[in-house]
């Protein structure tokens, strides 16, 4: 796989883990239809991905995981860390959890769109972060866990997975 295929590997299978680990706030009867979706769009996607051309023979095909990209998932790695501990140690809501990691992985991926030179990535980042500072404030105002894993868990899911199909689309 080129490392261009690999990002959105990766993003493929974080919209799944987003889907169905936050799928069990809901109720079985739409946890369980949730999870089995984002099963098969990512069995799609993987196909897809595998399937998907190589880069043209002398197409200059940009490091992804180079220095920058290091940077910014430690970067996001010790936002999520100290988010978690404020959250759950200092203000005892972790229903927010979810929404705080929403928030941070939305943001990284403004460092990866500066890092990879990619504008587009600007759409999920601004979006995936809309979700989670919404799941912050539903989470401030006492909002149920299903209501805050949906907006906060479910939607960024959706959009992950959603990025990568549509990245296959487009050249």
């Amino acid at each position: 796989m080129t490392s261009h295929q690999t990002s959105r590997l990766i993003g493929a299978i974080f919209g799944l883990v987003f889907v169905a680990a936050n799928a069990g706030a809901l109720p079985t009867t739409a946890a369980v239809p949730l999870r089995l979706l984002a099963i098969a769009s990512f069995v799609w996607l993987f196909i897809a991905l595998r399937r998907a051309p190589a880069p043209r023979a002398g197409s200059a095909a940009p490091t992804r995981f180079g220095r920058g990209y290091l940077l910014v998932v430690a970067a996001e790695v010790a936002a999520a860390l100290a988010g978690f501990l404020v959250i759950t140690r200092v203000l005892h809501t972790p229903q927010a959890s979810v929404a705080w990691l929403s928030l941070v992985v939305g943001l990284h991926f403004f460092g990866l769109a500066a890092v990879w030179r990619m504008p587009s990535l600007r759409w999920l980042a601004a979006a995936m972060t809309a979700c989670g500072a919404a799941g912050l404030a539903l989470a401030a105002c006492g909002a149920s866990l299903a209501v805050i894993a949906t907006v906060a868990g479910i939607a960024p899911g959706v959009l992950l997975l959603g990025s990568v199909w549509w990245s296959l689309r487009t050249p």
